[in-house]
């Protein structure tokens, strides 16, 4: 039988842009044909729980075809990227945590608090929709965490560190020219700003807050892989803490 290859990615730009253009799109398909119906069937009633494991097998090859312009060299800085990571989802994740203790025990919490995390987070991708099935449900657990700790990070740092941070210091030249980590006032506030609107409002402190120190490890460090090492640190943990509390609205 005669092999089939896919064309790797050819342009630079493309192949940092794509994979998180690509997500996103992705992201929005389980609302789009979704149907409020338990009688359906579960994958027109809940969508996302086939959408999700099938965009995590599409952005990898994605990934794959633009692997070889990824510049995630030098590999250093690895310790602080780890602790800023446990620090940036610690302080992203408190006040939800907070608010789940508080309203246990009996408290009230007022409107303009969602502003600063403070809101139920129940609301998202729940795999104990499988949690009768001896297979489906550990398969979609492990599904989840691969995109939350290898894709999410990749397609993230890529875009927002390794392309937009140096596209527009560059200044309509070759972003690539640009090294990475170089820091300029307008790069951290368009990169910031951008990754704070990516995200719903009841997130933008806790992103705030994220997207500058993973600026200032980018910064600090040099390198690329540090930035995915911090992401893919935090959203290990956040996984965890999901599974722990039922949140599922974080992820």
């Amino acid at each position: 039988m005669p092999q089939v290859s896919l064309p790797a990615i050819k342009s630079p730009a493309v192949a940092h842009v794509l994979p998180l253009a690509l997500f996103m799109l992705l992201n929005a398909v389980p609302s789009a044909v979704g149907v409020e119906n338990p009688d359906l069937p579960w994958w027109k009633h809940s969508p996302e729980q086939w959408v999700y494991p099938a965009q995590t097998v599409i952005i990898a090859v994605v990934l794959a075809l633009g692997w070889r312009h990824y510049q995630f060299q030098p590999f250093r800085g690895f310790g602080l990227a780890a602790v800023l990571g446990i620090v940036g989802i610690c302080l992203w994740c408190l006040p939800a945590l907070l608010w789940q203790k508080l309203t246990a025990a009996g408290h009230a919490i007022p409107e303009w608090a969602e502003w600063f995390g403070f809101a139920e987070r129940k609301d998202g991708f729940d795999p104990s929709f499988f949690q009768s099935e001896s297979f489906w449900y550990p398969a979609a657990l492990v599904m989840r965490f691969l995109r939350l700790v290898l894709i999410v990070p990749l397609v993230e740092e890529i875009f927002w560190r390794g392309f937009l941070m140096r596209y527009l210091i560059a200044d309509g030249d070759d972003f690539r020219k640009v090294p990475f980590g170089k820091h300029t006032w307008f790069s951290f506030a368009v990169v910031t700003t951008g990754v704070v609107l990516a995200h719903h409002p009841v997130d933008y402190l806790g992103a705030l807050i994220w997207g500058s120190l993973v600026y200032f490890v980018a910064v600090r460090t040099k390198s690329l892989a540090a930035c995915v090492l911090m992401h893919a640190v935090a959203n290990l943990l956040l996984g965890i803490y999901v599974v722990s509390t039922k949140q599922w609205g974080f992820w």
